[in-house]
This record gives C-alpha cells, structure tokens and sequence, in this order.
C-alpha cells in the first residue's frame, strides 16, 4: 500500500540502531527524505550510508545527544521544514526507586518527558502551517503495564503519554496526528542490557533468562525492529490522519488485560 508521504521529510532521533532504526528504514522505503539524530556518530554513518544505498533517499546524519539543547538545536537546523518527528531516546537504568537520586531522576525526565516535548514544540506550528503533520513517539510497554525496576522509565514515560493525551486533541483538526508506540520486548540493544542485569542479579545464564523472558511472551519470540519500523511508517501514513492520542502497544500479547 501506498503510505501517501513520498516527497515529505522525517527528523527521526534515536536512529543509528534498533528501534529508530528500524522506523528511520521503514519512512526511507516510502520515499521520505531523513534526518537520522544518534550520538554515536560511525553507527549512525553507517546507518546514513545503508538506508541511502537501499532506498535513494536523501539522508542527513546528525551526531548529537537529542536531549541537550545544543543538540536539538543542530538536529532541527539539519533537518528544516519536519513534516514527520519520531521521537525516541535511550531509556534510564533499571534498579530500586531507594536508590535513585533527584539528578537521576531529573536526567530520566529530561532524556524520556521533556525532549519529545521540545522537540513538539519545535515543529508543531510548521505543522499546523502546511496542513500535515506526524509525530510518533517512542515510549514503553511499561507505560500500560509498569516494571517496577523501570521506575525512571514509567514516571518519565507516562508523564509524556498524559501530555500527549491533552495536545493531540488540539491540533487533530490541522491534520496534525500525535500518537505513542509502547514497545515490549524487542531484539535490541536496550533488550540485551536489561536480560544482562537480570543475569547479574540472579546469578543465572544469559541464555536462560533471554529463554524465561521469551517463555513468558504469547508471541512466542522477541520483536523485530523491521515490524516496529512499519508500524510506526503506518502511523504517519496519509492513511492514519485519523488516529491520534492512542498508545500503540507492541508487546507479543504480553499484557493481560482487555482495555
């Protein structure tokens, strides 16, 4: 299918690997022009020189940390007219709330809360301007279903999903969308991290916590960043003007409850 945003231009942050990744590829594919944000500047050069030699797109490839104001400022000067903002940043430590500090948990709210919304901010208004606009988020599935060592990660998490709420309803009828992916477990970096911890802490094997994690998944499996990618493609789609302020849960099945 034909997404309708050939020709349009994405800021995508968090894009040299995993799940920025793979939504950076999957908005290449249907024609959008890029500007990919990482702070490790060979991955996301050789992220820049990958998605170009697939799919021809125009791809800027800006190394700096989307949660500092200096870096924000290089990523939209690059980037210009964004008619499409994926907002995404590496999650916080896991651990135990006794422990975390009001520095930690002022980094967990700048890196997780306030970027994306500066970076809304931002671009917004040209939005509303030009009658079209897609802002996706990436978030968690701990937002609908909290993990008690992620507890930077849900208190940041939700307190940008209930800002979301409130604007998306203002600007929907400019065309103007804003909507949330909540991954679960996904093959990534962050996913490798966390199944590390866990074996640390319990005194168990690599393979048999990522084996326990997997078990207790529906799906069976951990996700793909290529279907996360997609997901997220559809959800600036011309398709999806009429899909805003949801939280768009990707988890296998793994949340229990109806609603």
């Amino acid at each position: 299918m034909d997404l309708g945003i050939k020709g349009r231009h994405a800021l995508v942050c968090g894009a040299s690997k995993g799940l920025g990744r793979g939504c950076a590829l999957a908005l290449a594919r249907e024609g959008v022009g890029l500007t990919i944000v990482a702070r490790g500047e060979a991955e996301l050069a050789k992220t820049a020189a990958a998605i170009r030699a697939e799919t021809g797109v125009v791809v800027n490839a800006v190394a700096a940390d989307i949660t500092r104001p200096e870096g924000r400022a290089l990523a939209l000067a690059a980037a210009g007219a964004i008619d499409i903002l994926v907002t995404n940043a590496g999650g916080p430590p896991s651990g135990d709330f006794r422990d975390w500090s009001r520095d930690q948990w002022i980094a967990a709210l700048d890196a997780n809360m306030l970027t994306p919304i500066e970076l809304i901010k931002a671009t917004l208004d040209g939005m509303i301007e030009r009658r079209f606009g897609r802002v996706v988020n990436i978030t968690s599935a701990a937002v609908k279903a909290p993990i008690a060592v992620l507890g930077l990660s849900n208190g940041a998490r939700s307190g940008l999903t209930g800002f979301v709420a409130g604007l998306s309803r203002q600007v929907a009828r400019h065309n103007v969308t804003i909507n949330n992916l909540l991954p679960g477990p996904f093959d990534t970096d962050r996913l490798k991290g966390l199944i590390a911890a866990t074996s640390k802490a319990t005194g168990k094997d690599l393979e048999t916590v990522r084996q326990e994690r997997i078990k207790v998944t529906p799906a069976g499996r951990f996700g793909d960043p290529a279907e996360f990618g997609d997901a997220c493609a559809y959800l600036c789609s011309a398709q999806a003007g009429f899909v805003t302020g949801q939280n768009f849960l990707m988890d296998g099945g793994a949340y229990p409850g109806t609603f």
